[in-house]
C-alpha cells in the first residue's frame, strides 16, 4: 500500500489568484485552488476531510468549500463578529472560532452553537486541538494559553461554571502560534510569542519543560513529528531549530547555534509566520511576509523550493490529501447546515434549530487582589440585579441606578485596557 500524498494548502492576504490554493509537496504542482475573498491568519482550516473553511480577512464570516469543488463557493457561515483564528476538530465534530476575547465552539453536524467562553481579556491569536480531539489550546494577546478539556466544556449542568483545565501565564507579551504535538491528553504543547520565547509545556501535568529565549520575537512554532527537534519562526526571518533530545538540557535557556543539534534556516527577508515539517520529518514548509512559501532539507537547511505570492502568506501547512480531493464526482457524505449565532435561541429562517448548553464562565483569579474586569464583572452582575424589582423596585430609581453602574464598568474597562497597553509599551522597549 503507498503513502498518502502530502500537498501543501496555503493564503496569503491578496487573494488575487485565488483565496487559498493546493500543491503536491514534492513536484510543487498546483492542483487545486478556490477563490472567493481572501482568508485571515491562523484561519484555514480543513473539516472531516471534506470542507475546506477560510475565515474572510475583516469580516464576520467564514467561506466554506467542498473540498473537491475548488471554483464554487458553497456556503458563508455569518459570525457574531470578525474571526481572528480558527480550529476544527480532527474527529471533525467540532468547530472553534476566535471572535474579539471569545472562543465560540460549535457542533458540525446540528450547526448548533454549545458553549462561548469568556476567560481571556483581549483578542484571540490562536486555538489548537490535540490530534485525539479530547483538548484544545487557546492563546491571546493577553499572554495566556488556556488549556480546555472538551468534556468539561461541554458539560451537561449548566450550574458549573466550566474552567480551563490549565492556565499557563508564563509569557509576558501576546501569543502568536500553538502547536501540539502527538498523544492527545499526553502531549507536548509548544507556545510562541513576541515576549522573544518559546514555552514547551505538557498537557497532563500543567508542567512547563522547557523555555527558550532568542533574540527577536517568534511568530510560529512547530515539531517535526518524532519531537526531535521545534522549529521556531523569527520577526526577521530566520528559521531556528531547537533539539529538544540531548544530555545537557535545561529548563531554562538561550538560543545558541553552537548547541548540538540547533540550527538556523536563513533565506525569508520578513516575519516567518507559518511552518510544518512533513510526515517523514525531511521536509520544513515555511510562509513569511515577504510573500513567498519556501520548502528545505531539514538536514541540508537548503531551501528546495520558493513559491511567490501576491501578498504576505497567511496560512501554510502540509496534511495528507483527504480521499476525495481530486474526485470531483463526489460529495460530502454530509452537507454542514447553518450555523447559529447565539445560544439557546432560535434564528430567523433557521429551521427553528437550537443552540446547545448555555455556559457562563467565570474569570481566572490572578492573585489575592481582584483585577480590574473582575470589579466589572461584579458590577455587571450588579446591574442585572437591578432589573430585579424586589431589589430596586420601580421607577426612576431603577433607571438611574443602572446608568451609574454601566459608566462605571466602561470607566473600569477603558482603565484596564490603558494598563495593558502601558505595559506593552515598556517590555517592548526594555527587548
Amino acid at each position: 500500500m503507498s503513502a498518502p500524498m502530502e500537498v501543501v494548502v496555503c493564503s496569503d492576504s491578496a487573494g488575487q489568484l485565488w483565496n487559498c490554493a493546493v500543491f503536491e509537496l514534492h513536484s510543487g504542482t498546483n492542483l487545486l485552488s478556490y477563490r472567493g475573498g481572501n482568508t485571515s491568519a491562523r484561519s484555514l482550516a480543513i473539516l472531516n476531510g471534506e470542507h475546506l473553511l477560510g475565515a474572510q480577512l475583516g469580516k464576520n464570516y467564514i467561506n466554506v468549500w467542498e473540498i473537491q469543488r475548488k471554483d464554487q463557493l458553497q456556503q458563508k457561515i455569518v459570525c457574531p463578529g470578525i474571526v481572528t483564528c480558527l480550529s476544527g476538530s480532527p474527529n471533525g465534530l467540532y468547530l472553534l472560532a476566535g471572535i474579539a476575547e471569545s472562543i465560540y465552539l460549535w457542533e458540525v453536524s446540528t450547526g448548533s452553537l454549545l458553549a462561548v467562553l469568556n476567560r481571556h481579556y483581549q483578542d484571540l491569536t490562536c486555538l489548537r486541538f490535540t490530534d485525539d480531539s479530547s483538548h484544545f489550546i487557546s492563546g491571546g494577546k493577553d499572554n495566556l494559553a488556556l488549556v480546555w478539556s472538551i468534556c468539561s466544556v461541554l458539560q451537561a449542568d449548566p450550574s458549573q461554571t466550566p474552567e480551563p483545565r490549565h492556565v499557563w501565564a508564563r509569557h509576558s507579551l501576546p501569543i502568536t502560534d500553538i502547536h501540539c504535538g502527538l498523544m492527545g491528553p499526553q502531549a507536548r504543547v509548544a507556545t510562541a510569542s513576541l515576549d522573544q520565547t518559546v514555552k514547551l509545556w505538557e498537557i497532563s501535568s500543567g508542567e512547563i519543560l522547557l523555555s527558550v529565549l532568542f533574540d527577536v520575537g517568534i511568530l510560529s512554532v512547530t515539531f517535526d513529528p518524532c519531537e526531535y527537534s521545534m522549529f521556531c519562526g523569527g520577526s526577521d526571518g530566520n528559521i531556528f531549530q531547537v533539539a529538544l533530545c540531548g544530555t545537557n538540557l535545561q529548563r531554562d535557556k538561550s538560543f545558541q547555534t553552537d548547541q548540538e543539534g540547533n540550527q538556523v534556516f536563513k533565506g525569508h527577508r520578513n516575519l516567518v509566520t507559518c511552518l510544518s515539517v512533513s510526515m517523514d520529518g525531511t521536509l520544513l514548509l515555511s510562509g513569511s511576509h515577504d510573500e513567498t512559501v519556501k520548502l528545505w532539507d531539514i538536514q541540508s537547511k537548503q531551501c528546495v523550493r520558493t513559491v511567490n505570492h501576491k501578498g504576505s502568506v497567511t496560512n501554510a501547512f502540509i496534511m495528507p490529501a483527504p480521499a476525495n480531493m481530486f474526485q470531483p464526482d463526489s460529495r460530502p457524505t454530509v452537507g454542514l447546515p447553518r450555523f447559529t449565532r447565539h445560544l439557546n435561541t432560535s434564528e430567523p429562517g433557521e429551521g427553528g434549530e437550537t443552540g446547545g448548553v448555555s455556559l457562563r464562565l467565570g474569570l481566572h483569579l490572578q492573585g489575592t487582589e481582584d483585577s480590574y474586569l473582575e470589579k466589572a464583572g461584579r458590577l455587571h452582575a450588579l446591574m442585572c440585579v437591578a432589573t430585579d424589582k424586589s431589589v430596586f423596585g420601580n421607577g426612576e430609581n431603577t433607571k438611574v441606578r443602572v446608568a451609574e453602574l454601566e459608566d462605571e464598568v466602561k470607566k473600569l474597562k477603558k482603565i484596564n485596557k490603558d494598563l495593558y497597553e502601558f505595559s506593552t509599551q515598556i517590555l517592548t522597549k526594555q527587548h
